[in-house]
This record gives structure tokens, C-alpha cells and sequence, in this order.
């Protein structure tokens, strides 16, 4: 099962074969050395694939197939990292389960719980200036660094 990519959003992540076979991650300037050499010389990694379908019989064929297409292609499959029948899982950092993709809580806890910071860089923050003038002011010459509850409000705003 391929899951495929708006084609508008297709030339924003990979150079791509023609056959979805070997479809392949490239960067622009090696591109075609590297085609010519795909069969020769190339290794290529499979970080994770899932296999997925409505019922539990379903899923085992599908399950069977890809894991016969491995063998067939002497892909090698590390099983201490592999997890079966599983309803949910981690896929490119976001939950993927019946209830559809979500951010994993895991990766935002760290942020939510942040600090209020002891000074502030106003390029780290897309749309610095919009609801976060508090913290702009900090930013003035010559004022004195006060983090009071106006800055903490936008501090919140902008982690939330």
C-alpha cells in the first residue's frame, strides 16, 4: 500500500523515479549519478512502513505480503523494533490511530513546561510582533529586562 503525496506538495519532499518501485529520497545535484548507480552500488533505508486495512484478517494477509516482499528482496527487518497489531502508532512523530493523526503529546510536553525565558531573541518566533507586543518591548535599548504578567500571557500564547 502506497501512500502518496498531493502532487503539489511532491516536489517539496523527494526526487522521484518513475515507477513507485523505486521511488527514492535524492538530492538534486546527485541525482542522476545516482540513478545510474541504484542497482549497482546503492543501499537504500527503510526507516518504517505500516501496514494497515478494517479487519484483523485483512491486515495479516497484507502483513504477510509485504513481509514475503522483503524476503523476496532481501530487505532485512529488525524485530526488536518492529511492532505488530498494534491501533495506534508513532509515524514521522505524529499518532496515527483509529481516531486519525494527532501530535504526539510526548513531543510538546518539553515546550509546554518551559520556563518563562530570561531573555528573548525576536528572530526565533514567525509573527513575532502579532498578540506578543509585551515581549517586542523587552527588546527596546535601554529598558530594564521586566518579564511581568503581560510578557507571561504572550509567552504562553506563543507555546501554546
Amino acid at each position: 500500500m502506497q501512500i502518496y503525496i498531493a502532487p503539489e506538495d511532491q516536489h517539496k519532499t523527494n526526487i522521484r523515479r518513475p515507477s513507485p518501485a523505486h521511488w527514492v529520497p535524492l538530492h538534486t545535484h546527485s541525482c542522476h549519478l545516482a540513478c545510474a548507480m541504484h542497482r549497482d552500488c546503492m543501499e537504500v533505508f527503510m526507516d518504517d512502513f505500516s501496514v494497515y486495512v478494517d479487519s484483523f484478517d485483512a491486515c495479516l494477509e497484507n502483513l504477510s505480503k509485504v513481509l514475503t516482499r522483503c524476503i523476496d528482496t532481501n530487505l532485512v527487518l529488525n524485530f526488536k523494533k518492529c511492532h505488530f497489531m498494534v491501533t495506534k502508532g508513532i509515524v514521522l512523530g505524529y499518532l496515527v490511530s483509529s481516531r486519525g493523526i494527532e501530535v504526539d503529546k510526548s513531543k510538546i510536553d518539553i515546550i509546554s513546561s518551559l520556563p518563562n525565558p530570561i531573555s528573548v531573541w525576536k528572530k526565533i518566533y514567525q509573527e513575532f510582533q502579532q498578540n506578543t507586543l509585551p515581549l517586542s518591548k523587552l527588546l527596546q535599548k535601554d529598558l530594564e529586562f521586566k518579564f511581568d504578567q503581560p510578557c507571561i500571557e504572550a509567552f504562553q500564547e506563543l507555546k501554546n
